[in-house]
């Protein structure tokens, strides 16, 4: 089964409403294929609080209910979302933030997708453009799901 290591840039299209996101479509239909058993999703620890602080943020901006993105956080906790240690990638992490200055938060999801021999997708084109040559980083806006 094919794997994906997502970030909550990601993740957080599966809730939010859609009608000003770019690319929520994409993101939904990552979400449909996991939720059918057709992908494997893994992510760092460290994306639960990036998560959790997406759905704060959404919250102070009217985007959304804090009952809405309560619901959201417990359904994803429910699923089968891999989430790996980031202590087993730290390292890895550590050499990809320092190398390509990109952030530790970044590097752990990039090093996770290395070790895990997956792609990393994520909404943010700005860390694809400066790593998708070295790294197994794809865009959420060009994506390719055809695959089934």
């Amino acid at each position: 089964m094919k794997s994906l290591v997502i970030d909550s840039s990601v993740a957080a299209k599966w809730f939010l409403p859609a009608s000003a996101d770019p690319f929520a479509s994409q993101a939904v239909d990552i979400f449909h294929r996991f939720a059918a058993g057709q992908l494997n999703v893994i992510v760092p620890e460290l994306f639960w609080a990036e998560l959790g602080s997406v759905f704060w943020k959404a919250v102070r901006q009217s985007r959304c209910t804090k009952a809405a993105a309560e619901f959201a956080l417990r359904s994803l906790k429910e699923t089968r979302v891999r989430t790996v240690p980031s202590l087993v990638v730290v390292e890895s992490a550590f050499d990809i933030a320092v190398r390509f200055e990109r952030s530790m938060y970044d590097a752990l999801y990039v090093a996770l997708a290395s070790v895990s021999r997956t792609t990393f997708v994520t909404a943010d084109e700005r860390l694809v453009n400066a790593l998708a040559t070295h790294f197994p980083v794809r865009w959420l806006g060009a994506v390719d799901l055809s695959w089934r």
